[in-house]
């Protein structure tokens, strides 16, 4: 591909230098760039790109673009006013702007992400098309999994992997849209056909410092929205109408409690799913709890909307298989004690004050009286510490027996992350609370506490495979060691 044929149309460019030539990959990492590369220089959060030109250019860029730059240099020079944005544009038409081949929608919020995507990839599955999928758990094209390493993966990556869907036959694709994905840019050149907000609650402060900056970057996706799209959102959290003050995209609405667009009611809530009426019509699926009354409304609402614009599937083909999904993976998975009556283990990826809050109290609504909670929680290192004593003042305000862990402490000291979780403990909250640094021994002393019919909820990690610690990651698997436990008491 040439220069000119990259950049034809794009606005805003200061050139200088020749776009006739041809060109080799586009970049933001000076160390992977070689000969004829375009290097896109891209203040990140911890060093600016610009810095990095001169290692570009000795590593043999042909071009450099950048939003300033006054030394000497052979190649062509493209400034920009946004880097970051013109990144993903560039990777756009380099792969052939791969987004306008299928339906894609984004899903946002703090919380229901994964399982939301994860539900409509199953439901559009079940419906016969071919679907991409990228998130925190995995990405995956048709049946394919690729491994994911960001719940958004930076814009050349995201282009690319959008190319692979495309040239394999995908129709529509669902992906999860961080709030450091739109702040940084990362979804820039990508062609949305619907957005979904799930809710919004404390999180991330460790990089966006204040909530109402975390707020308005998830708000920034819905106003970036095409005029041909649908924006979706939850009115039931109060930063629902926030989100699509702006948008020029098709508002609608979804709920459990105020009027809504797509409305559910729970007529019954239990261990072995929900019975729900949607719209007026009844069916029973087979997720548990009221967060998952919301994520399946999500689900029915994108695939309600999209029908409509298509025609290609009706109500009753949408229901029957939406009565057919299951979560996805280390979101609310349960186990049973194979000699315990009645006794059950719970992993779930809950890892915000706000999640740990919904799943305690969704247990507290499906469990019998007599039963006891027994938690085991812990907080990430090197990530947002405000939230580390709320965390430990819900688990013990929702449980019988809290048990501190570690959760990924990273580069952190396991122990100071302890100690700031415990900070947020009355003298109450201290009596039924244990600390144990171990996670495995945590979560075996757990179920040595149990008795029949308690339940035990292991929180955090869900799905993660691995724990982090002093940057090394090391296999443990939460649902793994929860199931050894059962097995042997």
């Amino acid at each position: 591909m040439k220069l000119s044929e990259l950049i034809q149309g794009l606005k805003g460019l200061d050139i200088q230098g020749d776009t006739g030539g041809n060109i080799g990959q586009i970049r933001f990492d000076s160390r992977q760039v070689t000969s004829g590369d375009v290097f896109v220089a891209v203040r990140g959060v911890s060093s600016d790109g610009h810095q990095f030109i001169p290692v570009a250019l000795e590593n043999g860029a042909g071009v450099i673009v950048c939003e300033e730059w006054s030394g000497e240099t052979g190649a062509t020079v493209i400034r920009v006013k946004d880097s970051a944005e013109m990144l993903g544009q560039l990777a756009s038409r380099y792969y052939g702007n791969p987004s306008e081949a299928f339906t894609l929608i984004g899903v946002t919020g703090t919380n229901g992400k994964t399982t939301t995507t994860t539900l409509l990839w199953q439901l559009f599955t079940a419906l016969g098309y071919k679907c991409g999928l990228i998130g925190t758990v995995e990405n995956r094209i048709g049946s394919a999994v690729i491994p994911s390493t960001h719940t958004t993966p930076d814009a050349v990556r995201l282009h690319a992997l959008f190319r692979e869907m495309a040239d394999a036959g995908c129709s529509h694709v669902f992906m999860e849209v961080s709030s450091h994905a739109v702040h940084q840019r990362r979804i820039a050149g990508a062609v949305f056909a619907g957005g979904v907000f799930t809710n919004l609650s404390h999180d991330h402060l460790d990089y966006h410092k204040t909530f109402a900056a975390y707020r308005d970057a998830k708000k920034k996706f819905f106003d970036d929205l095409p005029k041909s799209a649908f924006a979706l959102t939850n009115v039931d959290d109060k930063n629902g109408v926030v989100m699509l003050q702006n948008t020029r995209a098709r508002k609608c609405s979804y709920g459990l409690k105020k009027p809504a667009d797509f409305k559910t009611k729970i007529i019954e809530n239990s261990l072995t799913g929900l019975h729900l009426e949607l719209n007026g019509i009844e069916l029973f699926v087979r997720l548990i709890g009221e967060f998952n009354a919301y994520n399946l409304t999500a689900a029915y609402a994108v695939g309600a909307l999209l029908s409509e614009d298509t025609q290609s599937f009706n109500r009753d083909q949408l229901l029957t298989a939406l009565s057919n999904l299951q979560s996805a993976e280390g979101r609310f998975e349960y186990i049973v004690h194979p000699t315990k009556v009645g006794c059950i283990g719970i992993v779930d990826y809950a890892h915000t004050p706000d999640a740990l809050e919904k799943v305690l109290e969704t247990i507290a609504k499906l469990k019998k009286k007599t039963s006891r909670v027994i938690t085991v929680a812990g907080a990430g290192g090197d990530r947002d510490k405000t939230k580390r004593p709320e965390m430990a003042r819900i688990g013990a305000r929702l449980s019988n027996q809290l048990i501190l862990t570690s959760d990924n402490p990273r580069t952190e000291d396991p122990a100071a992350i302890l100690s700031d979780m415990e900070a947020g403990l009355d003298q109450e909250g201290k009596k039924r609370t244990l600390i144990i640094q171990d996670r495995e021994q945590a979560i075996r002393t757990a179920v040595k506490l149990a008795g029949p019919g308690d339940v035990i909820l292991v929180a955090g990690k869900g799905h993660e495979k691995y724990q982090e610690i002093n940057g090394v990651k090391h296999p443990f698997d939460d649902k793994k060691v929860l199931s050894k436990s059962f097995d042997e008491t």
